[in-house]
Parts: structure tokens; sequence; C-alpha cells
């Protein structure tokens, strides 16, 4: 097969992350070759981390306004989400830094052990973001702050303790609506939960 070969790149958007129209010459199943166009937004890979208190039977969430949601006229919400806390990896971190580091900045815990259980694109047909996929056991004695957010980033995060039960009614009623969160959640009953 023939390599995948980029005929033009056009920038769109340079704000917070580039934005580009990218026209392309790819192989086809029939052994000849075809053009596309795609737009592909270059986000920097992120993490996301499921926190779970055995102890008490439950998850710590955040909730939180995402404009995208709440623009979506399909969806039908008031834009608010019930999700694992995540973010962007930082110049120089590791995922599993990363990872602490929102956990802390988002929900008040300080990680010990978070186990990476995968990673998968958020958007493969047009955006290069790979989120890295974190759950880590935690207990009342590893909260070391308030949580809600990082100061000057314009997070208002509600934190929310969610019980094994209650989760699970959420997932078979197809009220998580954040995919980090229901490949998490879903994770953890089919393979952790004993």
């Amino acid at each position: 097969m023939e390599a995948i070969k980029i005929e033009n790149r056009k920038i769109l958007a340079d704000q917070s992350y580039r934005l580009e129209e990218i026209s392309f010459t790819k192989p086809d199943l029939q052994g000849g070759e075809h053009s596309q166009r795609n737009e592909v937004y270059f986000r920097p890979d992120a993490v996301a981390v499921l926190l779970v208190n055995k102890a008490k039977q439950e998850f710590i969430l955040a909730r939180q306004l995402r404009l995208p949601v709440f623009l979506n006229p399909q969806t039908g919400t008031d834009g608010y989400l019930l999700e694992t806390c995540a973010g962007l990896i930082e110049d120089g971190e590791s995922p599993v830094q990363a990872a602490t580091r929102e956990a802390k900045e988002e929900l008040g815990f300080e990680l010990s052990a978070p186990s990476q259980v995968g990673g998968v694109y958020t958007s493969a047909g047009g955006i290069t973001e790979y989120l890295h996929l974190f759950i880590a056991e935690v207990s009342d004695a590893d909260l070391c702050g308030k949580g809600g957010g990082a100061e000057g980033e314009g997070e208002d995060i509600e934190i929310v303790r969610l019980t094994f039960d209650e989760a699970r009614r959420l997932l078979a009623e197809a009220k998580i609506n954040d995919a980090k969160t229901m490949l998490l959640l879903q994770y953890y009953f089919c393979f952790l939960q004993q």
C-alpha cells in the first residue's frame, strides 16, 4: 500500500490550539488512492481519573458546565455534565503526574497510586487528543483541599459523591453522558469490583 501523502495544510484558527484544514491522498482498499480533506484540531493529550472510595462504596465525581453541551440542541440538557476529573497534560508532565494534579485541583484529593487502565482517542475523526484513563482508590484521609478547580481557569466544579448503586442505575438509564466517565465506570464494574 502506498503511504498517506499530505497535499496541503491551511491554518483556520490558532488561538488556544491550532485548527487546520488538511488535504491528503490515501490508499483505498482496492489498491488505488483517493483524495480527502479534513479539519483537524491539534489538542494536547489529556488524562481522566475516576476516584473510588471502596470503604464508602462511592465514586467522587465532578459536575460542571460544558458550553458545547449547552449549545447542542439535540441533548436538551442544561449543559452540566457529571464526569470524572480530567485535564490536559502540561509540558514536562507525565500522564500520572497530570492525573494526580487534576485530582487535587478539581476534587481536593491527594492520590498515592493512580492506576492506568487504558487510553482512547476522544474524537479521532477530527481531534489529535489522546486520553489516558486512570482509576485511583482514595479515602477521606486523602482529602487535602477544597477542590473546585484551578484558580484563574474559570472552573466552577461541584464535587459529587455517587454511590456504586446510583452509578450503576445512571449507567443503565443512559444518564451518564460523558464518554470518559461512562468508560471508566463500566471498566470499574466489569473488571475491578469484587
